[in-house]
């Protein structure tokens, strides 16, 4: 397996078990930093860990008020180890969605908005019903997202994405409809390798 494309790049198609499995792996980088941070004494008084709200924690003014220089190397390293997490979940995730056919901007509804809705949520007006409103929409894009990404099986034909990870072939079904997939039928290796030899004739009257 390329497991620099794996972890890193955005093309290609991954399974959900690759995609549980870099969730895996992201939990184990994170409890490795952390044991490196407290085991450097940099952890501080309140311990260190590392969370999904600290990437939308940087579009935040209000986290950087309280930053002192005694927290500065702590700092770094929970954004670069971070920076570094969310990169992989991003590519992993952007990658489970070409598996699914869809586009990996679909990560802005169901990873952006809610991170950052989570965040500022507590500075807007929150007794309108336009904001419980937003809230539930945000709630349900997130399950939504979820399910999509770690439980709903890919195309079993290959898409504008690539072919099916798990090696199967099957014919699609309804034609393309706007998958952006060349043919509805999945690729044959051995048609494309096939040559048929050309018989010369005499010339049509």
């Amino acid at each position: 397996m390329d497991w620099a494309n794996y972890l890193f790049g955005f093309k290609g198609r991954v399974n959900r078990a690759k995609f549980w499995l870099a969730g895996l792996i992201i939990v184990c980088w994170m409890m490795f930093f952390a044991l490196l941070v407290v085991s450097a004494g940099l952890g501080g008084k309140d311990g260190f860990g590392f969370n999904v709200d600290d990437i939308f924690r940087a579009f935040d003014p209000d986290s950087y008020k309280s930053l002192t220089s005694a927290g500065l190397p702590a700092l770094l390293v929970k954004a670069s180890g971070t920076a570094l997490f969310v990169w992989v979940y991003i590519a992993v995730s952007i990658k489970r969605l070409h598996d699914r056919d869809k586009s990996g901007w679909w990560m802005i509804p169901f990873f952006a908005i809610p991170g950052l809705m989570s965040q500022f949520s507590g500075r807007l007006p929150g007794e309108s019903y336009l904001m419980m409103a937003a809230g539930l929409i945000v709630f349900v894009l997130y399950i939504w997202g979820f399910i999509e990404l770690a439980f709903l099986r890919g195309t079993s034909y290959p898409n504008r994405y690539g072919p099916n990870p798990l090696g199967k072939t099957h014919e699609r079904r309804g034609g393309d409809r706007g998958s952006g997939a060349r043919s509805g039928r999945g690729w044959d290796q051995q048609s494309e390798l096939d040559i048929v030899p050309h018989k010369a004739g005499p010339p049509a009257v």
